[in-house]
């Protein structure tokens, strides 16, 4: 008994010596392959030429991936694609689109004031009163605290916003959709408060671009 017991433990101290050392082993077969080795696509990696393409033309012989989202989907928690179309009829429809935002806090006005003076406030100047550093260079700045910028709706401020206006180009790919958003907030800060009779001009031209829209069906 005794020397089955010796035996015993001189394998265990056997085993555990053995294991510790350095040489790489061979794991094995692996049960569940699909388990180890992800089939996923990671967007950012780089993917065999040989199997994949981004060329549409290829479809059927290679496995077409471009990285792209799907048209029509969206980021999880993301606000919702702008969809009005950059002409007149668009920019009349914009006067109807209800900024989707809270207030902003403390935080996002700190945020969007950063934003601002990065992408507008070069231009329309720290106070939006036309007069930033490039004013003077580019000319026909707007001014966004007269009154036909504190009378102008929210969504048409985002309309000019995504696709641009004027000598002002388009924000869609230096902001997302919430950026833009905040710029607006942010802009109505800098303005003098709206007066009644800028409410009742903002519901007039919504009111005559659903008129217009129904006309041209």
């Amino acid at each position: 008994m005794k020397k089955i017991t010796n035996l015993t433990a001189f394998l265990i101290i056997l085993i555990i010596f053995s294991s510790c050392d350095n040489i790489k082993r061979n794991p094995g077969t692996i049960y569940m392959p699909d388990m180890t080795y992800s089939r996923a696509i990671e967007t950012y990696v780089n993917l065999d030429s040989s199997i994949f393409t981004t060329d549409p033309n290829k479809i059927g012989k290679e496995i077409f991936y471009n990285a792209k989202p799907v048209p029509g989907t969206m980021q999880l928690g993301d606000l919702a694609d702008y969809t009005l179309p950059d002409d007149s009829a668009g920019y009349a429809m914009s006067a109807q689109i209800k900024n989707p935002l809270q207030p902003l806090t403390r935080k996002d006005s700190l945020e969007a004031s950063r934003l601002y003076n990065i992408n507008c406030g070069i231009c329309h100047g720290a106070e939006g009163k036309a007069n930033g550093p490039l004013s003077s260079k580019i000319g026909a700045i707007a001014n966004l605290t007269i009154e036909q910028y504190v009378k102008m709706a929210d969504g048409t401020m985002y309309h000019s916003l995504y696709y641009g206006k004027n000598n002002m180009g388009s924000y869609a790919s230096q902001l997302s959709r919430k950026q833009r958003w905040q710029m607006v907030q942010y802009i109505r800060t800098l303005q003098p408060k709206a007066t009644v009779d800028g409410a009742k001009s903002i519901a007039a031209v919504a009111t005559a671009a659903t008129d217009s829209t129904k006309m041209t069906k």
